[in-house]
């Protein structure tokens, strides 16, 4: 196997974790997982590594201010438009392979040599946003290097074969930008590039763990002596803020939950379409099984708020329910231990271990008790490592 047949394999896998999101929700998500899982399982065994299966942007709330939501949007946005490059220059060399016409020149090509690579690093950026795990953005990291070792061997693979025109074509374009603005950024000694990469990585992880601090601390949060509730869609805000005390002091409840114990909840509609991501409150939530992997997964990209808004219940009437029900949630008791769990937004800490305990069904116009019943400690997806927000 050649150093090309490696490095393009490498690529293949990121973008195969990158679409975990994608997989995830597909027939394919026991084979994938039954690889998968155990190595995230094992990252996050450890503190030094367990940031890596954490996420640092919203997934399940609903980008709660305008910059998390500019951001949410930029994700579609790169992730398409990289797609869309990446595609109409692959067609563009292909053709002229095609048609035997030489060396892909026009278009693109004649401002920068690699423009399918910039595709594909926007659509990687785009990629970490939709699906912000740590670990995506650590394989981007990675992703940008070999693409840049990929680039300099067609470089000198295309200067073999047509000399003439190539070494030409070098000096009037740029690698990865325009020639007149990559003259002035990119350094061209082997030391400067390398600490033109420090330099990237470090503003890169810098700006995901500020960006995980900043959506931490703008979540809608419901907080008591123990407990600290958090709703996922904006509707449910005032509603939990408004009765959260009231279904806490029921009975059922009460006997449920102990004072010596921390606990996170989540205040949901009864059928939130991605609550298997936080507890398995029943196969039909496992979306693996739902068969709508691709119109589940364009709606996601094309549709950045309504997979969280509204197209959280699954085909039902949500206000039809309402009206038949009462005002009815679901809440779902995750019992959060380790690390110092002091303030609200430590129970969201990367260190912390929240376990689902049981989970409630509540008519919280009337105060009645629906459903209650005590659940697995894993997810709908076992013991793979998910979003918390």
């Amino acid at each position: 196997m050649n150093r090309k047949t490696i490095l393009s394999s490498v690529i293949v896998l990121y973008f195969m974790i990158g679409f975990e999101i994608l997989i995830m929700i597909s027939p394919f998500a026991g084979l994938f997982y039954s690889v998968f899982t155990p190595f995230l399982v094992e990252v996050a065994k450890y503190p030094a590594t367990r940031w890596l299966s954490a996420f640092y942007l919203p997934h399940m709330v609903v980008p709660p201010d305008e910059l998390l939501k500019f951001i949410r949007v930029m994700g579609s946005v790169l992730f398409v438009s990289g797609v869309a490059v990446f595609v109409i220059c692959a067609f563009q060399v292909y053709a002229n392979k095609f048609l035997k016409t030489g060396t892909a020149l026009r278009g693109l090509y004649s401002i920068i040599r690699h423009p399918q690579y910039v595709g594909l690093g926007c659509a990687g950026i785009g990629l970490s946003i939709l699906w912000p795990r740590f670990l995506t953005v650590v394989l981007w990291l990675v992703m940008i290097v070999l693409y840049y070792v990929l680039s300099k061997d067609e470089e000198r693979r295309m200067l073999n074969a047509y000399p003439e025109t190539y070494g030409p074509y070098m000096e009037k374009t740029g690698m990865f930008l325009p020639k007149m603005l990559e003259r002035h950024i990119s350094p061209s000694s082997v030391m400067g590039k390398m600490a033109l990469f420090v330099l990237i990585t470090g503003v890169t992880m810098g700006s995901v763990f500020f960006l995980r601090y900043y959506t931490i601390k703008h979540l809608p949060l419901w907080t008591d002596s123990n407990i600290v509730a958090i709703a996922l869609i904006p509707d449910d805000t005032q509603k939990m803020e408004h009765r959260m005390s009231d279904i806490l002091s029921m009975p059922e409840l009460k006997t449920k939950l102990k004072d010596n114990e921390k606990y996170l909840v989540y205040f949901i509609p009864v059928d939130y379409i991605m609550q298997g991501l936080i507890a398995d409150t029943g196969g039909e939530w496992r979306l693996f099984r739902r068969h709508f992997t691709i119109s589940r997964f364009l709606d996601w990209v094309f549709h950045p708020f309504s997979h969280l808004a509204g197209g959280l219940h699954a085909g039902h009437d949500h206000a039809h329910m309402d009206t038949n029900r009462g005002l009815v949630r679901r809440l779902i008791f995750l019992d959060v231990s380790d690390g110092a769990v002091a303030t609200p937004y430590d129970f969201f800490s990367i260190n912390a271990r929240r376990m689902p305990q049981f989970m409630t069904d509540v008519d919280i116009h009337n105060l009645k008790v629906l459903e209650l019943k005590d659940l697995s400690r894993g997810t709908g997806w076992g013991q793979l490592p998910t979003p918390t927000f």
